[in-house]
């Protein structure tokens, strides 16, 4: 067995705001891989897939962007933040703070959801040798399954706007099952979602991004049975990186043993099976 070793510590963002984050290290790693989250899912849920890659001699870092989670304020009701802070502010930090764990060595990303759209608005992406993706796709309505489309408009137009007038922002349980989310992300990410294009529609208020830049290989593994994360949205989301080869690899949850995976199931112990796939990718470009 490979010697791991776990740190809880803060790391500053761009801006100074502390994040709650977590390293995961080993003597003489061939390489290291940031992690980033799924909108609203603690960085404990990504722990144990980090923890078998150290067992293929790969470092990690996880963290909780702003408001999320470790890295929330005690008070939820007016705190300022939105999606954009996460991309050009917290995720920038944490590849910087990956890197430093094993200087010199390969960095990968592996974005989970939103954890992939991050990338793009980053300005030191380019550290990364290639990025790895699990259920990513647009957040566009319409590119949704068909039987989930009605449950993504419930959220964005009753549910959301019902939470966000009782508490100010959108608290954890009912409707929402992730942790509790700030006002600020719920809305950019519901104007995003009503248009075919998602956030590529909104460049111009949102400023500079590297879409276009990021030339490294990137691979999206999405599976059959998420309904939110439909071959469509994957294969958009795609499409906004111009200058890198992409590829979407759409699994059935049978092929890994697995009875059900759904957009976050990837990185429970029951789709342990799915685990190895992106770090036998990673291996390759070593």
């Amino acid at each position: 067995m490979v010697p791991i070793h776990e740190h809880e510590f803060y790391l500053p963002a761009r801006d100074g705001y502390m994040l709650s984050a977590r390293s995961i290290l080993l003597e003489n790693a061939r390489a290291t891989v940031l992690i980033s989250s799924g909108t609203g899912f603690p960085k404990e849920l990504y722990a144990r897939m980090a923890r078998f890659g150290a067992e293929r001699g790969y470092a990690a870092l996880i963290y909780d962007y702003r408001g999320i989670a470790g890295s929330a304020p005690e008070q939820m009701r007016g705190f300022d933040a939105d999606i954009m802070d996460w991309a050009r502010l917290d995720f920038p930090a944490a590849l910087d703070a990956a890197e430093a764990l094993a200087p010199g060595k390969p960095l990968f990303t592996l974005g989970h959801s939103v954890g992939a759209h991050l990338l793009g608005f980053a300005d030191n992406a380019h550290k990364a040798k290639a990025h790895g993706f699990v259920t990513a796709g647009t957040g566009y309505h319409g590119a949704h399954e068909p039987g989930y489309r009605h449950k993504a408009l419930l959220f964005w137009w009753a549910y959301g706007p019902f939470m966000l007038a009782l508490h100010n922002h959108i608290p954890a349980g009912g409707l929402w099952t992730g942790t509790a989310l700030p006002r600020d992300v719920f809305t950019q990410w519901r104007q995003w979602s009503q248009r075919p294009g998602y956030f590529t529609e909104f460049y111009e208020e949102l400023g500079e991004h590297g879409f276009d830049r990021i030339s490294a290989p990137i691979r999206d593994w999405t599976f059959t049975d998420d309904q939110l994360c439909s071959r469509r949205s994957a294969d958009d989301l795609l499409s906004f990186y111009t200058a890198a080869p992409t590829e979407q690899l759409r699994l059935d949850p049978a092929e890994l043993g697995a009875k059900r995976i759904d957009h976050h199931g990837a990185f429970s112990r029951s789709a342990k099976a799915f685990w190895s796939l992106p770090y036998d990718w990673f291996d390759g470009y070593l």
